[in-house]
């Protein structure tokens, strides 16, 4: 379908499919179905309540929830409001919650309440939530300000609508902190739309796909790459509370589902499965994602009679490099595409040539297709544009005919089980152990070729600590997937003369023989 650039908001998306398709579905979840229109009409009925509780043109608001279709009709119905949506990981708790929370000058909270006992501990520490909007049920005390969402949206859907354009705010994503504290990436609606093109070009979408979409709807792929593209195309969408590679085959053809997004590890566990004699017979023509080697590549596109297509992008910038289903190249994520111009530097700046590792650097050739600021940030802002490029922080090289390769990243970001994750805000939840010096978080390979979490632990002076306890607290303090796999404790950390850790050295000797292994421990 085509859009006209008046319409390029994600809620004009939403609004025009609700006149010309009202009445076709477009979401699939559990045993219900919703059309276009009822989408819509959900959307504004969370736009009126909202805009009776003082939410308008860049309120930034946070929404908790689990896949469901209240996440989508809150994300729609604030940006019909002109408001910012920050999406919040519902593993998050305790100093890292608070601190996303304020960060991004939320005013409300739209949350489940399975996750009232995540929020309690730290509504003291909310500097600027005045409403807390629970779906689901009683949550207990969470203060005078909490209003249920059942209510909220008991009203005609009537409201007055802001002028909201392309340009505007549309989503704050937090990207994991390296040297310092997460990032909210404000992103403009034109950047979703872009994204959107860029993934329907790349798996050629039409109206009569049907994209499944199991991945957290808190993420950017799930929102971006999955549900952006399947409304801009007229195709529908079947949305899972989350991946379960044990369903997942049952799920595609319960559906009938011609497409998934995968990330990290996903491709890895599916082919884990013992092989079945039906394995070919599924209905996915294609698969969107990034990180297979050529080995897992092949050995699935064979074994499930399915394409795959990969590309490279991040949170900030969109998808500046990427295949197609007529241009593949299996190991690579791509050529680059024709919205970007990127070139490859080394540490001075200086370009590399061919099949020579270099930083990642680019720039948008079209207006608003990336994001707009790290919010409350400037000097962070400044520093990823340095010399008017945007410096991505990872290693990639390109071959004679122009394919990119990536190699490694620049930062100390970990990326485990499709989570990025921050190695300064590990550090800092270790080190507020009151038995721990200091630490350092490094990657470790898993089996599935992504990162496992390892953590170095220099220890107090005089002080005993083991690492089950320290894992223990971990777990009291950190989402699941940030705990660490490994850990060691060591005398000293290698540091430079200016003591900077040399967390290289770390990452070369890697897992040690003295090195405790926490999936290790389970077998046992």
């Amino acid at each position: 379908m085509t859009i006209e650039f008046e319409h390029r908001t994600v809620h004009g998306v939403v609004e025009q499919l609700a006149r010309e398709r009202e009445g076709e579905s477009f979401l699939f979840f559990e045993d219900d179905s919703w059309t276009y229109g009822e989408i819509n009409a959900a959307a504004d009925r969370v736009a009126a309540g909202l805009s009776g509780l003082g939410i308008g043109k860049n309120t930034k608001v946070a929404i908790m929830m689990t896949n469901r279709p209240e996440f989508l009709f809150s994300w729609f119905g604030l940006c019909k409001l002109g408001a910012v949506e920050v999406p919040v990981n519902t593993a998050h708790k305790g100093q890292l919650l608070s601190y996303m929370i304020n960060q991004a000058d939320c005013e409300a909270i739209i949350m489940e309440a399975c996750f009232a006992d995540q929020l309690r501990p730290v509504l003291g520490e909310l500097e600027t939530v005045k409403k807390v909007i629970v779906l689901g049920g009683p949550v207990g005390d969470l203060g005078d300000n909490v209003q249920d969402y059942d209510r909220l949206v008991d009203n005609d859907g009537t409201f007055d609508a802001p002028l909201v354009l392309p340009s505007d705010p549309c989503a704050m994503m937090f990207t994991s902190g390296t040297t310092g504290p997460s990032k909210g990436a404000v992103v403009p609606h034109n950047y979703q739309l872009v994204m959107a093109e860029i993934i329907c070009g790349m798996g050629e979408y039409t109206s009569q796909d049907r994209l499944y979409n199991a991945l957290p709807l808190f993420h950017g792929n799930a929102q971006t790459l999955s549900t952006m593209p399947a409304l801009i195309s007229g195709a529908s969408m079947v949305l899972k509370n989350r991946f379960s590679a044990s369903a997942f085959w049952d799920d595609v053809r319960k559906y009938g589902c011609t497409e998934f997004n995968y990330i990290g590890g996903i491709l890895a566990i599916l082919l884990k499965a013992d092989p079945r004699p039906d394995d070919a017979d599924n209905p996915l023509r294609v698969l969107v994602g990034a990180g297979a080697n050529k080995q897992v590549f092949e050995e699935f596109e064979k074994r499930f009679n399915v394409k795959l297509v990969e590309g490279y992008g991040m949170s900030e910038i969109g998808a500046p490099l990427n295949t197609s289903l007529k241009d593949r190249r299996p190991g690579s994520c791509g050529t680059v595409n024709p919205g970007y111009q990127v070139k490859l530097v080394d540490d001075d700046g200086n370009e590399v040539g061919p099949d020579e590792p270099g930083e990642l650097l680019i720039r948008p050739l079209h207006s608003h297709a990336m994001m707009l600021e790290y919010y409350r940030m400037p000097e962070k802002t400044v520093e990823a544009w340095q010399d008017l490029w945007f410096h991505t922080g990872d290693y990639l090289q390109r071959d004679e005919d122009g394919y990119y390769y990536f190699v490694d990243r620049k930062k100390d970001a970990l990326r485990r089980r499709g989570e990025n994750i921050s190695s300064f805000e590990v550090e800092r939840t270790i080190n507020s152990h009151e038995k721990v010096m200091e630490s350092a978080a490094i990657a470790a390979k898993s089996e599935l070729g992504e990162d496992e979490v390892m953590v170095c632990v220099v220890l107090k002076p005089g002080q005993s600590l083991t690492a089950e306890e320290l894992v223990s607290y971990c777990e009291e303090q950190m989402a699941y997937f940030m705990v660490p796999r490994y850990v060691r404790f060591m005398d000293k950390l290698p540091k430079t003369p200016t003591e900077r850790v040399q967390k290289f050295r770390l990452r070369d000797e890697g897992v040690t023989a003295d090195t405790y292994d926490r999936e290790r421990e389970k077998v046992a």
